[in-house]
């Protein structure tokens, strides 16, 4: 690490000749249109900027990014899909690794695996995996990179047959704080299984896939008048939930520009149950006055794809999140307050249900420790221009503190910022210290940060 007497616009100025003199100078950006292409991320309030963005087309090239990164002490980052809401993609004042062209997916539908290129998107995925009529455990967001999903944990619609994004890993290429290319060990793989990207740059990684043609999902949008009794509907359908049944719900802005409470459900069981309408899944239809929307049968991939314009990159965003135990009386009353309130036509209150499968991992057989059933809360604060972003971070900050005795410790580290200090203190429970041997082991620098991880002693 740099000492005393570093000389960083020096380092900037050797460390951009070393890129050129060792790859192509198209792939090295210190400005530009490339140079704004590989800083634009989904949160346009991101505002860290690196000195040199550089494109990487192999693991090679990854490789010589991070060996230049140490060789002339600067900061390093991985921007894969650029979707992490604080912007850690990017390193200030230091080096950028742009992986997205690493984005090539490789299906094997017999082994039913697909091998994974670091820079590739959930869409990428599910297409691939959708012509062989199988499906990976994803997010919800099509746009968002496979890569940091998983390596956070990734929470999805599948949960409930599939578990976790990160329990579907089966193996990894990293390149390490060294420079060196291994096909990660047991203990790496076991770190990399929600403890994030903080071991190494992962440019390829093996996931399990799984048959299902066809899912039963839609946006049902009801009356925000009738939130609490919808609410109260969702919690006795998680109550009896079958694991082939997964329920998402957020507080979104309606049509009308009014707030709504959207039930998002996920049937992966067989079609015509999840059509049968005295079925789990269609009761869900029946929770009040329905407003807009419909359950139907399509491939995944499709309905991940179609959910996509809700999130389009360059506004600005803030986000906070909590993990709490069920829907309960008190967490109802807490999302009628601050639907109330809800900022913008963006912003919304997200419910992730974690159950069945994902529940079924022993909380130490991966990093990812929190396996009780819970909700994972997302407080998404989102605007455009410049007036508002006060106004959003109090909701957000305001609906956070509401919810803070309600939750667990902790939260989600895919959705933690490093404004939330006390929350990270409480990252990964017991399997905390293996992780930082972990750490110590394959980074024991701390080259890589791509989210937080306390320190050993902290």
């Amino acid at each position: 690490m740099p000492g005393d007497g570093f000389d960083h616009d020096q380092a900037v100025v050797s460390a951009r000749a070393a890129l050129i003199d060792r790859l192509p100078a198209h792939q090295v950006h210190v400005s530009g249109p490339e140079y704004a292409r590989g800083i634009a991320l989904w949160n346009g309030a991101a505002e860290q900027r690196p000195a040199i963005v550089l494109t990487c087309t192999s693991t090679d090239d990854v490789v010589i990014g991070v060996r230049t990164a140490r060789e002339f002490g600067l900061p390093l980052s991985v921007r894969g899909r650029g979707h992490n809401h604080a912007g850690f993609a990017l390193a200030e004042g230091g080096l950028t690794l742009d992986i997205r062209p690493l984005n090539s997916v490789r299906v094997d539908p017999r082994a039913r695996t697909a091998e994974v290129g670091g820079g590739a998107a959930v869409n990428d995925l599910l297409a691939a995996a959708g012509e062989h009529g199988l499906v990976a455990a994803t997010g919800t967001v099509g746009t968002v990179g496979v890569s940091g999903l998983t390596l956070g944990g990734g929470y999805g619609p599948l949960n409930g047959v599939a578990g976790l994004a990160a329990d579907n890993l089966l193996g990894a290429e990293v390149v390490t704080a060294d420079g060196s290319v291994v096909d990660a060990d047991e203990g790496l793989l076991w770190a990399l299984r929600g403890g994030g990207g903080n071991f190494g740059v992962v440019t390829s990684m093996t996931v399990r896939l799984h048959a299902v043609p066809q899912v039963v999902s839609g946006l049902l949008l009801y009356p925000w008048h009738q939130a609490r009794q919808v609410l109260e509907g969702v919690r006795e359908a998680m109550e009896n939930c079958p694991d082939s049944l997964t329920i998402q719900t957020a507080v979104i802005v309606g049509p009308d520009g009014s707030p709504g409470l959207a039930v998002i459900p996920t049937w992966s069981g067989d079609v015509e149950a999840g059509l049968d309408p005295e079925g789990p899944a269609m009761a869900l239809t029946r929770l009040g006055d329905l407003a807009v929307g419909r359950l139907a049968a399509a491939p995944q991939a499709a309905v991940i794809a179609s959910l996509d314009a809700m999130f389009p990159d360059g506004r600005n965003v803030v986000m906070r999140t909590r993990n709490v135990p069920s829907i309960s009386d008190e967490l109802i009353d807490s999302l009628a307050e601050f639907g109330d309130r809800i900022p913008t036509p963006f912003s919304a209150l997200v419910l992730h249900h974690f159950h069945g499968a994902s529940t079924r991992v022993a909380p130490d057989a991966t990093a990812f420790d929190r396996r009780e059933p819970h909700l994972m809360i997302e407080i998404i604060g989102i605007w455009e221009g410049e007036d508002a972003g006060d106004r959003v971070r109090a909701w957000a900050d305001a609906a956070s503190e509401a919810l803070a005795d309600q939750s667990f410790p902790g939260g989600y580290v895919n959705n933690l910022g490093p404004e939330a200090t006390e929350q990270i203190a409480h990252l990964y429970g017991e399997n905390l210290s293996r992780l930082q041997q972990v750490k110590a082991k394959w980074d024991p620098e701390g080259l890589f940060s791509a989210t937080p991880l306390p320190a050993a002693g902290a």
